[in-house]
């Protein structure tokens, strides 16, 4: 479903004291003209990225002049990021998280550049794609229900470590799909920062779910690897799945045409993923143009086709911890993600590569 009009809040969200903001950077008591401690380790975090992303926009072949661009987009940005650690108030500030993420997106398509993450999303989603089958076979091999969701589970989180377009898919993966599940075994030691799986794991036996929406995050082995196999096996037990992906590029997340394209390419002639009718699968634009979401602004589509979920599921850091960990809905939610950032991992109290798994049972 294509996006178009004014955004709404999602109808299943509980809005009363609803922040898209995980961490506080500030309190009422803090001084409006002075950053606190936690703002600067917050722009020193997105003025550390600058180096990577001017290195992705310089080599955008589809914009002319690209050097000279990102260029122009290094120290346009960074001289935003030293104006908010003057004064925090500036260019729409006190800064969060969706504000430093929407300032970068802002200045790197006002020099002119669209989506400079495109090729290794591309390169990455056609070695992931490679790899479909192996890992949905691996996991279709494993007979006892509660390991196989764990292995599902295990593989959202080993599809979610490869971010910001940085994974070398061919050397991670073997071609047999092996590697994909060594990264699944090679997370860090259970228990997890924050670990509801086992009761996921013990409601899955017992809930019938009608509806999921799930909020996906990367392209490549995030996606295809990750996600897919997990909706793979809702579908399975003939639960509707909407997976709504982004407006826009940003990132290396995977947007919703790109998301249309690779469900088309990974199913058969008879419409189904790797042996599972895939007719209950859809695919919807959820309004969103940066790598964290809040979810009073969604587009109308997705609100319609959540209107009637009772499961609500949020994958990836920037959705499910730095925007959404606290978020509260009036059906069951899942928060799933990897910690990559020192920033978060010192917040939740846990380790670097930690993984979160929040489970929220909606009791009514």
């Amino acid at each position: 479903m294509e996006s178009s009009g004014e955004m709404v809040p999602l109808p299943v969200l509980m809005e009363s004291n609803y922040r898209a903001c995980t961490i506080p950077y500030r309190f009422p008591s803090d001084n409006p003209k002075k950053p606190t401690p936690t703002e600067l380790s917050w722009i020193n975090l997105f003025a550390n990225s600058i180096p990577s992303f001017r290195k992705r926009a310089e080599s955008d072949d589809t914009v002319p002049d690209a050097p000279a661009r990102a260029e122009k987009f290094a120290q346009r940005y960074e001289e935003i990021l030293e104006d908010l650690k003057k004064d925090p108030e500036s260019h729409g500030g006190p800064p969060d998280c969706i504000l430093l993420c929407q300032l970068r997106e802002q200045v790197l398509r006002e020099v002119g550049f669209r989506d400079i993450f495109k090729k290794v999303k591309e390169e990455e989603n056609a070695k992931a794609i490679s790899l479909f089958q192996d890992v949905v076979r691996l996991n279709d091999a494993i007979d006892d229900e509660a390991k196989r969701v764990e292995n599902l589970i295990r593989g959202v989180f080993a599809g979610n470590i490869f971010d910001l377009g940085s994974a070398q898919l061919a050397e991670l993966f073997a071609k047999d799909g092996m590697s994909f599940q060594a990264s699944c075994q090679n997370l860090v030691p259970r228990p997890w920062v924050i670990d509801d799986l086992d009761n996921f794991i013990s409601k899955w036996g017992r809930k019938s779910w009608k509806k999921a929406i799930i909020f996906v995050d990367n392209s490549g082995a995030d996606i295809i690897l990750g996600i897919l196999p997990f909706a793979r096996e809702l579908l399975r037990h003939s639960v509707q799945v909407v997976l709504a992906a982004n407006d826009l590029p940003s990132i290396n997340d995977v947007t919703y045409d790109e998301l249309i394209e690779i469900v088309a390419k990974l199913k058969d002639e008879n419409g189904k993923l790797f042996g599972v009718d895939a007719s209950n699968l859809l695919i919807v634009n959820s309004g969103n143009d940066l790598p964290v979401i809040n979810l009073t602004r969604v587009s109308q589509e997705l609100a319609y086709l959540a209107s009637d979920a009772d499961l609500v599921i949020l994958e990836g850091m920037g959705r499910g911890i730095e925007t959404n960990l606290y978020a509260q809905f009036k059906c069951d939610s899942m928060k799933i993600a990897m910690v990559k950032h020192p920033e978060v991992a010192q917040f939740l109290g846990g380790r670097l590569y930690d993984c979160v798994i929040k489970y929220n049972e909606f009791l009514g």
